[in-house]
């Protein structure tokens, strides 16, 4: 498999590199923007032609990412988050050409939390519902990418939920509110809790990831998996279902 690993001198990046070199094999193309030793700023730059493109790097690369995709017909795997409506446009329309496999969380665990929530949402309809991610305090984006997986999986079973991001001031908690709240600090790598609460009892959901090796092996699941699909917009629950 000749993978292109993009935001590659970052930490899952590196984390994707580290697991193809233990089972024996190197990235194709190594790209980061930052520069760094055997790497290069743009895949532009390389003449090979990967197989499949693994991008964790900053929302903001995805267009120039997904140019060169369809013009070279490259599938590609994305994690990265923080993305703008129109660099979802981008990879929308980019997944009318090439398969595109994206979601926001590569682990397995992560994915099961997201099903038994929107299992939970659907038998509890009128409990409040209240999402908390913790991640390192290096993390840009609030909140997670994880935490908006989870909350659409809520609103898959209640179409009228409204996201409040933190609460501030004098606000009355409303019944179709999902409360989302970030907290940064040290090096955690990332933790997801899933409040459900009515009148009379509450239930805790809650995925904890230790190390990033479960990302990294995520998305080279995913990228095997892309090899070979047709056009269209892929995500964990395809690859869960094989």
């Amino acid at each position: 498999m000749r993978v292109a690993v993009v935001g590659a001198a970052g930490r899952m990046g590196s984390e994707v590199m580290r697991l193809m070199q233990e089972a024996g094999y190197e990235p194709a193309i190594k790209v980061d923007a930052r520069g760094g030793e055997g790497m290069y700023t743009s895949l532009n730059e390389s003449e090979i032609i990967p197989e499949v493109i693994i991008d964790f790097s900053y929302h903001t690369a995805i267009p120039e990412i997904m140019d060169y995709a369809v013009k070279n017909n490259v599938p590609v795997v994305t994690s990265t988050t923080g993305f703008t409506e129109d660099e979802l446009a981008v990879i929308a329309k980019a997944s009318e050409v090439i398969p595109v496999f994206r979601s926001a969380n590569m682990s397995l665990g992560a994915n099961v939390l997201c099903d038994l929530v929107r299992q939970t949402a659907a038998r509890f309809e009128n409990a409040d519902i209240e999402i908390v991610e913790t991640h390192h305090n290096m993390k840009a984006d609030s909140p997670s990418g994880t935490a908006l997986m989870l909350a659409d999986a809520v609103k898959e079973v209640r179409p009228d939920a409204v996201y409040v991001c933190g609460r501030s001031g004098m606000h009355k908690r409303e019944a179709n509110e999902i409360g989302i709240h970030a907290v940064r600090r040290g090096g955690i790598v990332g933790t997801h809790e899933v409040i459900i609460t009515t009148g009379t009892q509450s239930i805790t959901l809650k995925h904890e990831a230790y190390t990033r090796t479960i990302f990294a092996e995520g998305a080279l699941s995913a990228a095997s998996y892309l090899i070979g699909k047709a056009p269209g917009m892929y995500n964990m629950k395809d690859l869960l279902k094989g």
